[in-house]
Protein backbone atom coordinates (compact mmCIF):
# COMPACT_ATOMS: atom_id res chain seq x y z
CA UNK A 1 0.00 0.00 0.00
CA UNK A 2 2.71 2.66 0.55
CA UNK A 3 4.30 1.48 -2.19
CA UNK A 4 0.83 2.86 -4.31
CA UNK A 5 1.00 5.75 -2.42
CA UNK A 6 4.42 6.92 -3.30
CA UNK A 7 4.73 5.57 -6.40
CA UNK A 8 1.10 7.99 -6.93
CA UNK A 9 2.78 10.96 -5.19
CA UNK A 10 6.20 9.91 -7.71
CA UNK A 11 3.56 10.38 -10.83
CA UNK A 12 1.42 13.56 -9.47
CA UNK A 13 4.60 15.23 -8.88
CA UNK A 14 5.91 14.65 -12.90
CA UNK A 15 2.48 15.83 -14.05
CA UNK A 16 2.78 18.86 -12.02
CA UNK A 17 5.92 19.40 -13.30
CA UNK A 18 5.41 18.76 -16.93
CA UNK A 19 2.27 21.48 -16.67
CA UNK A 20 4.35 23.81 -15.06
CA UNK A 21 6.55 24.28 -17.75
CA UNK A 22 5.26 26.80 -20.17
CA UNK A 23 4.77 26.18 -23.89
CA UNK A 24 6.35 28.13 -26.41
CA UNK A 25 3.71 29.55 -28.92
CA UNK A 26 4.51 30.47 -32.04
CA UNK A 27 2.66 33.01 -34.53
CA UNK A 28 3.33 34.15 -38.10
CA UNK A 29 2.87 37.45 -39.68
CA UNK A 30 2.57 38.38 -43.00
CA UNK A 31 4.49 41.42 -43.14
CA UNK A 32 3.56 42.45 -46.64
CA UNK A 33 0.56 42.37 -46.37
CA UNK A 34 0.30 44.83 -43.37
CA UNK A 35 2.53 47.05 -45.78
CA UNK A 36 0.09 46.79 -48.79
CA UNK A 37 -2.44 48.33 -46.15
CA UNK A 38 -0.72 50.71 -44.36
CA UNK A 39 0.63 51.49 -48.13
CA UNK A 40 1.27 55.18 -47.19
CA UNK A 41 2.91 55.08 -44.16
CA UNK A 42 5.07 51.73 -44.26
CA UNK A 43 7.67 53.63 -47.59
CA UNK A 44 10.42 53.41 -45.08
CA UNK A 45 9.81 50.03 -44.69
CA UNK A 46 8.97 49.07 -48.17
CA UNK A 47 12.03 51.28 -49.58
CA UNK A 48 14.25 48.75 -47.19
CA UNK A 49 12.55 45.55 -48.48
CA UNK A 50 13.09 46.43 -52.17
CA UNK A 51 16.93 46.96 -51.08
CA UNK A 52 17.05 43.79 -49.60
CA UNK A 53 15.72 42.09 -52.62
CA UNK A 54 18.44 44.24 -54.67
CA UNK A 55 20.76 43.20 -52.62
CA UNK A 56 20.06 39.33 -52.43
CA UNK A 57 20.01 39.29 -56.15
CA UNK A 58 23.39 40.67 -56.31
CA UNK A 59 24.94 37.97 -54.32
CA UNK A 60 22.83 35.65 -56.10
CA UNK A 61 24.58 37.26 -59.47
CA UNK A 62 28.20 36.69 -57.71
CA UNK A 63 27.59 33.14 -56.36
CA UNK A 64 26.77 32.33 -59.75
CA UNK A 65 29.77 34.10 -61.23
CA UNK A 66 31.42 31.93 -58.51
CA UNK A 67 30.08 28.92 -59.66
CA UNK A 68 30.58 28.87 -63.06
CA UNK A 69 34.08 29.74 -62.78
CA UNK A 70 34.37 26.60 -61.02
CA UNK A 71 32.77 24.58 -63.36
CA UNK A 72 34.87 25.97 -66.19
CA UNK A 73 38.14 25.33 -63.79
CA UNK A 74 37.22 21.91 -63.62
CA UNK A 75 36.71 21.16 -67.09
CA UNK A 76 40.08 22.62 -67.55
CA UNK A 77 41.73 20.75 -65.05
CA UNK A 78 42.69 17.64 -66.88
CA UNK A 79 44.32 19.56 -69.67
CA UNK A 80 45.18 22.59 -68.62
CA UNK A 81 48.65 23.76 -67.25
CA UNK A 82 49.74 25.13 -63.73
CA UNK A 83 50.07 28.54 -64.27
CA UNK A 84 46.51 28.24 -65.79
CA UNK A 85 45.29 27.06 -62.84
CA UNK A 86 46.60 29.29 -60.47
CA UNK A 87 45.45 32.02 -62.24
CA UNK A 88 41.67 30.39 -62.18
CA UNK A 89 42.90 29.88 -58.46
CA UNK A 90 43.33 33.36 -58.24
CA UNK A 91 40.19 34.55 -59.21
CA UNK A 92 38.18 32.34 -57.73
CA UNK A 93 39.73 33.56 -54.59
CA UNK A 94 39.28 36.95 -55.39
CA UNK A 95 35.83 36.57 -56.10
CA UNK A 96 34.99 34.63 -52.90
CA UNK A 97 36.50 37.32 -51.11
CA UNK A 98 34.86 39.91 -52.60
CA UNK A 99 31.71 38.25 -52.10
CA UNK A 100 32.41 37.55 -48.46
CA UNK A 101 33.04 41.78 -47.81
CA UNK A 102 30.34 41.96 -49.85
CA UNK A 103 28.16 40.76 -47.80
CA UNK A 104 29.22 41.68 -44.65
CA UNK A 105 29.21 45.21 -45.70
CA UNK A 106 25.95 45.30 -46.82
CA UNK A 107 24.86 42.71 -44.02
CA UNK A 108 26.06 46.03 -41.78
CA UNK A 109 24.63 48.80 -43.86
CA UNK A 110 20.88 47.14 -43.99
CA UNK A 111 21.47 46.21 -39.88
CA UNK A 112 21.78 49.81 -39.64
CA UNK A 113 19.38 51.11 -41.84
CA UNK A 114 16.65 48.61 -40.21
CA UNK A 115 17.89 49.67 -36.46
CA UNK A 116 17.49 53.89 -37.38
CA UNK A 117 14.54 52.86 -39.03
CA UNK A 118 13.27 50.92 -35.57
CA UNK A 119 13.85 54.37 -33.72
CA UNK A 120 12.59 56.54 -36.15
CA UNK A 121 9.75 55.86 -38.14
CA UNK A 122 6.56 56.13 -36.34
CA UNK A 123 4.93 53.60 -38.47
CA UNK A 124 7.48 50.82 -37.68
CA UNK A 125 7.18 51.47 -33.75
CA UNK A 126 3.24 51.61 -33.42
CA UNK A 127 3.57 48.06 -35.93
CA UNK A 128 5.79 46.68 -33.40
CA UNK A 129 4.38 47.75 -30.28
CA UNK A 130 0.77 45.99 -31.88
CA UNK A 131 2.58 43.54 -32.54
CA UNK A 132 3.81 43.17 -29.07
CA UNK A 133 0.77 43.69 -27.41
CA UNK A 134 -1.53 41.36 -29.50
CA UNK A 135 1.58 38.62 -28.85
CA UNK A 136 1.37 39.00 -25.71
CA UNK A 137 -2.36 38.84 -24.76
CA UNK A 138 -2.47 35.70 -26.67
CA UNK A 139 0.68 33.98 -25.19
CA UNK A 140 2.45 33.92 -27.86
CA UNK A 141 6.26 33.77 -27.47
CA UNK A 142 7.57 33.81 -31.03
CA UNK A 143 6.57 35.60 -33.96
CA UNK A 144 8.01 35.20 -37.40
CA UNK A 145 7.36 36.37 -41.03
CA UNK A 146 5.32 33.95 -43.18
CA UNK A 147 7.47 34.99 -46.04
CA UNK A 148 10.48 33.33 -46.92
CA UNK A 149 12.98 33.71 -44.50
CA UNK A 150 16.19 33.27 -46.92
CA UNK A 151 16.55 37.04 -47.01
CA UNK A 152 19.41 39.26 -45.61
CA UNK A 153 17.57 40.35 -42.74
CA UNK A 154 15.84 38.69 -39.68
CA UNK A 155 12.11 36.85 -40.09
CA UNK A 156 11.89 36.94 -36.47
CA UNK A 157 9.58 40.08 -36.22
CA UNK A 158 8.76 40.13 -32.31
CA UNK A 159 9.88 37.35 -29.08
CA UNK A 160 9.20 37.07 -25.50
CA UNK A 161 12.41 37.46 -23.31
CA UNK A 162 10.82 34.68 -21.08
CA UNK A 163 12.16 32.39 -24.03
CA UNK A 164 15.87 33.83 -24.37
CA UNK A 165 18.19 31.50 -23.34
CA UNK A 166 21.18 33.47 -24.06
CA UNK A 167 22.23 34.59 -20.31
CA UNK A 168 21.64 30.78 -19.49
CA UNK A 169 23.90 29.76 -21.50
CA UNK A 170 26.62 32.49 -21.14
CA UNK A 171 26.22 31.16 -17.11
CA UNK A 172 26.35 27.49 -17.91
CA UNK A 173 29.89 28.37 -20.32
CA UNK A 174 30.87 30.35 -17.50
CA UNK A 175 30.40 27.63 -15.02
CA UNK A 176 32.11 24.96 -17.06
Amino acid sequence: MKKRIVIGFALLALCAQAFGQQITRVAVIDLQKVYTTYYKDSQAVRALEEEKARVNEEIKRLSEEIKELQKRRLELLPTADAATLKAFDEELYRKAQFLSDFVKIKQADLDAKAESMTKGDAFVQMLYRTVQSISEAEGFSLVISSRDASDVGSSVIWFSPMIDITDKVIQALLGA
